[in-house]
């Protein structure tokens, strides 16, 4: 981990997946928030700080907002069944956290053994591969970028140790995994930023992609890089896809 000279943000914003940019008075976005390890220990200073963002405002135009409801979404509770803060009352409430397990040997659990998967990415994905960004996707290439922000993520904010990971092996077995279909397609997308006041080009892919093969020791990683994302932008949502089948 020495060669690295950052660690991943431990968490996700992740906005709501709809067209719609421009929101006016009375209007409500809903979006998820992901802390990853420790940083579910800074909840409160998340609240603090999108409490504040709204008195403030937030684009180009700075429009303000306030921060009604936080919901826990964990293994035991449903989506929005959990309100633990509300603005009327100003007051966090007690909360579960959900494991997200990477050692090998638990992880063993969790694996089935599909010969086709299908993912759809939500968000636009921005993956690097020898130096360029990708279009082309193959197996490999998206294995290599998940199991490397796994891998930070475990080791810089859960105190786990990659190294019980056989990386070269499972890559190995990933470059055997192939493409059956893929419609996959470019997406151009901007965003503002306000520390540097001008707008960014964040493109990447967006679509459907099947791979076939013997899928089942990646499985948990999958699974994982639902949660977590993959490639870069992860921070503010880019990167999300879902297992469809």
């Amino acid at each position: 981990m020495s060669r690295y000279e950052k660690a991943p943000h431990p968490f996700v914003i992740e906005p709501p997946l709809e067209k719609k940019q421009v929101y006016g008075p009375d209007d409500e976005i809903i979006f998820n928030l992901i802390l990853v390890g420790r940083a579910a220990e800074y909840l409160p200073y998340f609240i603090y700080s999108f409490d504040e963002l709204g008195k403030k405002g937030i684009g180009s135009d700075r429009g303000k907002y306030e921060l009604k409801k936080v919901f826990a979404i964990t293994d035991s509770q449903p989506a929005y069944g959990n309100i633990i803060y509300s603005s009327e009352t100003k007051m966090l409430h007690r909360f579960e956290t959900s494991n997200l397990c990477l050692a090998p040997e638990e992880m063993k659990s969790y694996t089935t053994s599909p010969l086709f998967i299908t993912l759809d990415f939500l968000t636009p994905v921005r993956i690097v591969y020898q130096g360029q960004l990708v279009l082309q996707l193959e197996f490999h290439i998206l294995l290599r970028n998940l199991l490397r922000r796994l891998a930070l993520l475990y080791y810089f904010h859960c105190d786990g140790d990659p190294s019980v990971i056989n990386f070269k092996a499972l890559i190995e077995e990933a470059s055997k995994v192939k493409v059956t279909e893929s419609n996959l397609r470019w997406h151009d997308w901007e965003r503002y930023s306000s520390r540097q006041d001008t707008k960014m080009k964040l493109g990447g892919f967006k679509g459907h992609i099947t791979f076939s093969g013997n899928l089942s020791e990646f499985t948990p990683y999958l699974n994982a890089g639902e949660v977590l994302h993959v490639g870069k932008g992860t921070t503010f949502g880019l990167g999300q896809y879902r297992i469809v089948s």
